[in-house]
């Protein structure tokens, strides 16, 4: 494992969903395509320059999604990294000046920490990474946001469960995870000791479970290499006594999809090809990219959906 590669949500508009992620959060649009098990809807994706793994925010847009009923067996919460202290300051006066629902600074998980919306109430959370430098990262050259203050990865994802230790144990004993601090009705887990780029923190809540809308997580995505080690670990998750989707072909990026026991859906994704593999790093997200099992019916795919810009 090697932390988070991205995480995908559901938005019931893809103009507006545009705008907050480029112009209030400064990320890229790295890719414009559709769903592809349902390619009626758009499937979008944001992050660095060059949509390396490790930030992506990805939505599927559904015109008919209802509003979020908050509960527990759900992805509850995304953090986002920053490189310090004065960044969370500037974004609290970016949020001021834009009319972001936000809070003060605080403390989260033992960071310094700015909770916010967007504005369909997706909860997120700006973290202080206290880093100097981040080499696998290319700032946004379009952005508004200053290259110094940009979002660089992301952080603690929080998911909120029924049963504490059906999550915990499968992210511990098969994923590999290791527990970093534990409460009386939380976890916090790490890929890699030290790092919050592959965190988890998992808490427990006895509610009834979320019903998912305009704003909720659909899934998590953590990294692996290659198809190789993807075989591997669609095995590991066999023999767990998981079922799983078997392998399936994203075309930028090859997936194993599976649900633990709580039914929180994880995907494991390869590194590549990525986002350049049918664009130049000029051309990312400005038209609409299709796998090739999907170029014939391009046509029909384009009359169904709603220009962006």
């Amino acid at each position: 494992m090697k932390g988070h590669h991205h995480i995908s949500m559901l938005t019931k508009n893809g103009k507006q969903n545009n705008h907050f992620y480029q112009n209030i959060l400064g990320l890229k649009r790295v890719k414009k395509s559709v769903n592809q098990d349902d390619p009626s809807m758009y499937h979008l994706f944001y992050g660095d320059e060059v949509g390396s793994p490790g930030l992506d925010l990805t939505f599927f847009e559904i015109p008919i999604a209802g509003r979020t009923k908050r509960g527990t067996n759900a992805i509850t919460q995304i953090g986002l990294l920053v490189r310090d202290y004065d960044s969370l300051l500037y974004w609290q006066k970016r949020f001021e000046n834009l009319n972001v629902k936000h809070s003060e600074i605080t403390n989260y998980m033992g960071q310094h920490a700015l909770f916010f919306e967007d504005h369909e109430g997706l909860r997120m959370v700006l973290l202080n990474s206290e880093v100097a430098e981040v080499p696998a990262w290319q700032p946004v050259s379009t952005s508004e946001v200053p290259k110094e203050h940009q979002i660089f990865a992301m952080g603690t994802v929080e998911i909120t469960v029924r049963y504490l230790n059906h999550t915990v144990n499968l992210l511990k004993d098969l994923f590999g995870f290791a527990v970093v601090e534990q409460g009386s009705d939380f976890v916090r887990l790490q890929h890699m000791e030290g790092l919050r780029t592959g965190e988890i923190v998992v808490k427990e809540l006895e509610a009834p479970k979320e019903k998912p809308g305009r704003g909720s997580i659909h899934h998590l995505a953590l990294r692996v290499n290659d198809q190789d080690e993807l075989m591997v670990w669609n095995e590991k998750l066999i023999n767990y006594g998981l079922t799983t989707s078997g392998i399936v072909d994203r075309f930028y990026f090859q997936s194993i999809y599976v649900r633990d026991k709580n039914g929180i859906l994880f995907e494991l994704a390869t590194d590549g090809p990525g986002f350049t593999v049918d664009s130049t790093v000029e051309e990312l997200g400005q038209k609409l990219d299709l796998p090739p099992f999907l170029e014939g019916q391009r046509e029909t795919i384009e009359a169904n959906l709603e220009p962006l810009d």
